[in-house]
């Protein structure tokens, strides 16, 4: 072969940035338009994080009060007295009452998210699923004041019958066992937070498997994939980080939700071990009922409660990060 087939064959060299180039991207951002953009970013930064800073100092503060006064265990005593000498509180059944509601409300609304947002992107024709995705958006915006009225009066009559269901059937297991009373339980209140929750996590979950490469459904159908298998195989591995975070999303409205859980719920410092019974209470809706008859040192210890829930709060949004970085490799940005 000759030396002028050897130069038509050889590949193009690949173009350099020159000296000038490299010496901008070193120094950073030179332009008055990117200093004042990473001024205003990294000042956005550390503003956001100052201010967390000064809501957990205020809390940490106000509550150390109150603990310093308390008789009671703040984290295992049944009762709530902080008007009478001496004050015994303690959180074991806000804390109970919290944590459980909200389980109960991603139980019954995860999967049910997860269902429409992937009728709407790979099963629904696009008419039929820009009209649901327009309703979900609708569900989405209304006040929760207007969610704990509809559960006040419209789920709340309706639940005898499923409450009577329950404890026919699965009565012996004790978590479903009805003695009767109003079904203002805490099973009721996580079937309303699940109602509430579930525009949150269809409209995170539609948008992720939205953005699902073309490509790899193309690929799976193209080896003989059925539809389910290319869901399987293609969107759900894919837009699985999004899922958890449109999750963690739902939890957080769940786990701080005041008026709906006021309405609806019958508080009592009881912990029962069926669903079913009235009673029970979550942070939240203490404080919302109490506040603002509170003495001084009932506001110090609601604010202490307060201080339980951001800590809860903190570690579900940790523990969603960890999750997420774990999942780097099913990300939109690592496809």
């Amino acid at each position: 072969m000759d030396i002028s087939t050897q130069n038509a064959e050889a590949p193009p060299p690949t173009p350099q940035p020159s000296a000038a180039v490299l010496k901008s991207a070193s120094r950073g951002a030179t332009r008055p338009g990117d200093r004042i953009f990473l001024g205003l970013s990294r000042g956005s930064g550390i503003f956001l994080l100052a201010i967390m800073a000064a809501i957990a100092a205020f809390l940490t503060y106000r509550a150390a009060l109150a603990i310093s006064k308390d008789h009671g265990n703040f984290l295992t005593t049944f009762e709530w007295n902080t008007s009478l000498e001496p004050a015994t509180f303690g959180i074991a059944v806000l804390a109970f009452g919290t944590v459980v509601s909200a389980l109960i409300a991603m139980v019954l609304a995860v999967p049910v998210a997860v269902g429409i947002a992937l009728f709407i992107t790979h099963y629904a024709p696009r008419r039929l699923g820009g009209t649901i995705a327009y309703v979900i958006d609708l569900l989405a915006a209304v006040p929760s004041i207007v969610y704990g009225l509809w559960g006040a009066l419209v789920l709340v009559p309706h639940m005898d019958g499923l409450f009577g269901w329950l404890d026919h059937y699965f009565g012996w297991t004790g978590i479903f066992e009805w003695q009767g009373g109003a079904p203002r339980s805490m099973l009721t209140v996580g079937i309303l937070l699940a109602i509430m929750i579930l525009p949150i996590i269809t409209n995170v979950s539609r948008e992720v498997f939205r953005q699902v490469p073309q490509m790899h459904e193309e690929a799976a159908l193209a080896l003989g994939a059925t539809r389910w298998e290319v869901i399987r195989m293609s969107v759900l591995p894919f837009g699985r980080s999004g899922v958890i975070s449109a999750s963690m999303l739902g939890l957080g409205r769940a786990l701080g939700e005041t008026m709906a859980v006021a309405t609806v719920l019958s508080p009592t410092f009881d912990i029962n071990a069926s669903l079913l019974d009235p009673g029970g209470g979550t942070f939240a809706q203490n404080i919302a009922s109490k506040f603002s008859e509170a003495t001084p040192l009932g506001q110090d210890a609601l604010i202490a409660s307060g201080l339980v829930l951001f800590v809860i709060t903190l570690l579900v949004n940790g523990a969603a990060r960890v999750i997420i970085n774990r999942r780097k490799e099913y990300s939109g940005a690592n496809a």
